[in-house]
């Protein structure tokens, strides 16, 4: 698998970081959405999920496809004195597992920390090497 792309590693990194950073803006979004019963459309929130994607380039890394909806069913609690109950006083709640989302939020803190360090070893050999030319 020869490159003529002497960066690569690098480029592939960065990708996955920026990647993975989308990701965790919308794991945020999920989070402090999860009580949000009106989401302007009279709807309650429902969550957001990256949808990841290899680059066409030999080494190209990942990219964020899209941004999706879960269309999963909506969470019902008993909350006769909520402003949306409805008649039998049940309210919709977003779709949104608070602990499934934290779950996510590890990997993806993983994957981005993995990328860096990805970044910082080629730094050093990228330092060895001019080293060694010196």
């Amino acid at each position: 698998m020869a490159s003529d792309n002497m960066f690569s590693p690098v480029d592939v990194a960065i990708s996955g970081m920026r990647a993975q950073n989308q990701n965790i803006s919308a794991i945020y979004s999920n989070v402090a959405n999860a009580r949000t019963t009106d989401a302007g459309d009279g709807l309650p929130y429902r969550r957001v999920e990256a949808i990841f994607r290899a680059q066409d380039e030999e080494l190209g890394g990942v990219e964020v496809q899209e941004m999706v909806e879960d269309q999963s069913d909506f969470q019902q609690i008993f909350s006769p004195g909520h402003p949306n109950a409805n008649e039998e006083g049940y309210v919709n709640m977003p779709n949104v597992d608070v602990p499934t989302e934290m779950i996510n939020l590890n990997i993806a803190t993983r994957a981005y920390q993995a990328n860096a360090a990805l970044l910082k070893r080629y730094q050093s050999a990228v330092d060895a090497a001019l080293e060694l030319l010196r």
